[in-house]
């Protein structure tokens, strides 16, 4: 197969040679009157300058040679025969051939030399992010087992030291550092379907409040020094989204939010409709996003700070392919007075249940 479409490719470039050299001697041909033959060699040669550019080095022997044998040809006198009468013609024709050869020839090779080195720095690049990425992932799997294997030998030493308090608390220890790891794991295996085309969300009607209190009681251990303030319309009305796919996207900004804001920060949720598309805003009053691109914080593997924050750089990256599979979409700006807002407007349907539209405002 790789064959193939290197022989396809290749062709495509001899035609293109080719048809570049004809089409340009065709016009020259047209204007001889007026440029005179001599000047038709200097745009041949630099349509074979050109031709360098884009293509390998046999399609510009073919057409560095099929360019002299042209303009010999039909421009030189005497026309329509190969014979050079003149021997300032012939050393001209001579000339001309040599430097569109040579020149197309290193032209390609300067050309083959540059995208070798940009593979080259690709190569090293993607070296260099493969080691970064298997640290972080070493280090994330690393962290949570140890947590594990560390409070499993305790609790099975049976130490008679050991309150039932201390018990709870190893367990819950426990529990914690396996939420971790799975959610690791479900990062990797999301961002893989992501990746791969495979990941459609399932539409089914879904309360809006269910979704947002069932993704806060995921991270109850990760939000407890944080202060949440859930702000939901009392008409909400069901919504048709993917409650997985976005219960994850949610799980991941609030868990973001508590990597990169100090304890006691405050996140605030709301939720709201605008013209048939369900609005979820999730903001904090951390350091927010001042020195980076927004873009950016979307991308795969990003990391703001790459030293003290936790995590594979992921999170985000899929949250982003989450809201895009419901056809929505997600930004992220500078909260005022300070703090990152996440913004998702996702286009839905609603089933209206009610005419009230006092909000339910609540704190934990």
């Amino acid at each position: 197969m790789k064959t193939y479409y290197f022989n396809q490719n290749l062709l495509k470039q001899f035609l293109l040679s080719i048809f570049s050299v004809i089409a340009v001697a065709s016009i020259c041909y047209l204007s001889t009157n007026y440029i005179g033959y001599r000047s038709v060699a200097l745009l041949l040669l630099a349509t074979v300058s050109i031709l360098a550019i884009f293509v390998t080095v046999f399609p510009i022997l073919v057409a560095a040679t099929l360019s002299a044998l042209i303009w010999d040809f039909f421009f030189i006198p005497p026309h329509f025969t190969f014979q050079v009468n003149s021997s300032e013609d012939a050393l001209l024709l001579l000339m001309y051939f040599v430097i569109a050869l040579i020149n197309g020839v290193l032209t390609s090779r300067v050309r083959h030399l540059e995208k070798m080195e940009l593979q080259k720095e690709e190569r090293q690049n993607a070296i260099k992010l493969y080691k970064t990425i298997f640290e972080s992932i070493s280090h994330e799997l690393r962290t949570p087992i140890a947590t594990i294997v560390g409070a499993s030998d305790n609790l099975l030493q049976k130490n008679p030291n050991l309150s039932k308090g201390d018990e709870v608390k190893l367990v819950t220890e426990i529990s914690i550092a396996a939420f971790r790891l799975n959610r690791l794991i479900d990062n990797l295996l999301n961002m893989q379907r992501l990746e791969s085309g495979l990941l459609k969300a399932k539409l089914d009607w879904c309360d809006v409040n269910e979704l947002i209190y069932s993704a806060i009681n995921r991270l109850k251990d990760e939000l407890t020094n944080h202060k949440l303030h859930v702000k939901i319309p009392n008409d909400i009305p069901f919504v048709k989204l993917d409650f997985g796919l976005m219960e994850q996207a949610i799980i991941n900004i609030l868990h973001n939010a508590s990597l990169y804001t100090p304890a006691n920060s405050l996140v605030t949720i709301t939720v709201c409709l605008i013209d048939k598309h369900i609005c979820i805003i999730i903001s904090d009053n951390g350091k927010g996003i001042n020195g980076v691109v927004p873009e950016s914080i979307f991308s795969k593997f990003y990391r703001a700070n790459k030293k003290n924050a936790g995590g594979i750089g992921l999170g985000l990256s899929i949250v982003k392919g989450f809201v895009e599979s419901h056809h929505g979409t997600i930004k992220v700006e500078n909260a005022i007075p300070s703090g990152a807002k996440f913004t998702i407007l996702i286009p839905t349907e609603v089933l209206q249940l009610s005419e009230n539209s006092n909000f339910a405002d609540s704190a934990s």
